[in-house]
């Protein structure tokens, strides 16, 4: 009777063993703000970033730790197949090394110019604004493609930063003229800096709407570093589609907008 209880004890053992969760690291923009950005020290925040919490939450089969990285460094290594996902990529043909299967969020692209560039009639993106220049976040790929061929003509400059905070405090100084990112993470920011006095309340102004784009979870193509790429992906896919029909990821928004 020893034995066979001293089996069973043996057997949960290594049952309890066979069924332990995943380890799984996902990496997400830390200057990205409301999105996904570092909020006191190194811990990830913002929207996406709950938005995938809660997903991950719901799935006990892995144990999933955030990180935050600068989104260039995070795309050289989705590209080299050394981390399994980044967060929040828009679809890009010219990134095959990532995969997108269902969008997140609809973020809405803007581009936001000094009040005294808009004195002049500027109607029409890209069209209206030769000769500025504009900033963007390194490793972005905003502005449409007729923008990047004004870039490449020498008709409109780009100087990129980091973050969007160092973009917008280059615009407020008038190291640049404009600048494109998300309209949301614009006057998020905006906001935050005129809480410390370092923006006015009003001389940078909203110009015009480039395009509507879609935040993904994406994932590397190369996936074979990560064998449980295929389950883990049916399974954050599944909740994904629970959340959205339930209203939650609504929710979420609504705690950043207000």
């Amino acid at each position: 009777m020893m034995v066979i209880r001293v089996l069973a004890v043996i057997a949960l053992m290594f049952s309890g063993l066979s069924t332990a969760a995943t380890k799984v690291t996902i990496y997400g923009d830390n200057g990205y703000p409301p999105y996904s950005y570092n909020e006191f020290g190194n811990e990830l925040s913002g929207i996406y970033t709950q938005i995938l919490e809660q997903i991950f939450s719901r799935m006990p089969d892995y144990e999933v730790s955030l990180e935050g990285i600068s989104w260039k460094d995070g795309l050289k290594l989705v590209e080299k197949g050394k981390i399994f996902a980044l967060y929040p990529p828009y679809k890009r043909a010219q990134r095959p090394f990532m995969e997108y299967d269902a969008p997140i969020l609809q973020e809405e692209q803007t581009v936001f110019c000094r009040k005294s560039v808009l004195e002049t009639k500027r109607d029409t993106w890209p069209d209206d604004y030769l000769g500025l220049k504009v900033g963007n976040n390194a490793g972005y790929a905003v502005g449409g493609d007729k923008f990047w061929e004004l870039v490449k003509s020498g008709d409109i400059t780009v100087e990129e930063a980091e973050s969007t905070s160092a973009n917008l405090l280059k615009l407020i100084d008038g190291k640049l003229d404009c600048y494109m990112n998300d309209g949301l993470s614009i006057e998020w920011e905006l906001k935050k800096l005129a809480k410390k006095g370092e923006y006015d309340g009003s001389s940078i102004q909203k110009s015009d709407v480039i395009s509507s784009e879609n935040g993904y979870l994406g994932f590397a193509t190369n996936g074979d570093a990560f064998p449980y790429k295929d389950d883990f992906k049916a399974k954050y896919l599944k909740i994904l589609k629970e959340l959205k029909e339930s209203g939650k990821i609504d929710r979420i928004i609504r705690q950043y907008v207000r």
